[in-house]
């Protein structure tokens, strides 16, 4: 399970990088609110701030779909075990017979 540990923390990790990038753009339209910016400066960090919590997001998105990936792996793992089990069980119980 150590993997999956290690995909959530880097899901929570970019999860909160997000809310930061939010919090920059948030601060941005402040700036421009008290005309600290121009509009043509808001715009471009905007754009550049949208663009990274879009990559971010779909890192995330990505990340997730391993996670999912992962445990499907691990359960068939589980049902190949399950099955070896069962045939060395009968090969057992025909010996004994």
């Amino acid at each position: 399970m150590g993997f999956l540990d290690r995909v959530e923390k880097n899901i929570a990790k970019m999860e909160k990088k997000i809310e930061k990038e939010e919090n920059k753009c948030a601060q941005l339209e402040e700036k421009y609110s008290d005309k600290k910016i121009t509009k043509a400066k808001l715009n471009i960090e905007k754009k550049k701030i949208h663009e990274k919590i879009k990559a971010m997001k779909a890192r995330v998105q990505t990340l997730k779909g391993i996670i999912v990936k992962e445990k499907q792996h691990i359960e068939e793992k589980e049902e190949e075990k399950k099955k070896k089990q069962e045939k060395k069980e009968k090969k057992k119980k025909r010996k004994k017979k």
